[in-house]
C-alpha cells in the first residue's frame, strides 16, 4: 500500500491549544504521548537552543488519536480513553468527595 502524505505541520501554538483544550498540564501531555516534559516545552516554544523544532508526524498522529478518544492501539483493536475528571471538581452534587464518596465539609463556609 502506497500512502501519500501532505506536509501538514502543527506549530507550538496549535500544540499548546490542543493540550489546554484537553485540560492537560505539560506533564500530563508528556505522559499521554510517551515523551519527556522538556520535549513538550520545546514543542510549545517551537525551538531548542535557538534552532527550530518541528513536531513529528508520530506525535501529531498521537494527538489526533487522543482527540478522537483513542487511548491505545494494539494493531487490531483500539482502547478508548476514560473520561477525565475536570480539575477543581472533586465533589459531586451532594458534597461528597468524587473519589472516596465520603462527606466533605466546605471550608469556605466555616
Amino acid at each position: 500500500m502506497n500512502v501519500e502524505r501532505s506536509n501538514m505541520n502543527m506549530d507550538g501554538d496549535a500544540f499548546r491549544h490542543w493540550r489546554k483544550r484537553h485540560k492537560m498540564s505539560q506533564k500530563d501531555a508528556a505522559k499521554a504521548l510517551g515523551l519527556k516534559p522538556r520535549i513538550i516545552q520545546y514543542y510549545e516554544k517551537g525551538e531548542r537552543d535557538g534552532k527550530k523544532v518541528e513536531i513529528p508526524l508520530s506525535v501529531r498522529l498521537a494527538c489526533y488519536a487522543i482527540e478522537s478518544g483513542v487511548g491505545d492501539f494494539n494493531g487490531e483493536e483500539s482502547r478508548l480513553l476514560k473520561a477525565r475528571p475536570k480539575k477543581g471538581k472533586d465533589k459531586d452534587k451532594a458534597g461528597k468527595d468524587a473519589k472516596s464518596g465520603k462527606e466533605t465539609k466546605d471550608k469556605s463556609k466555616s
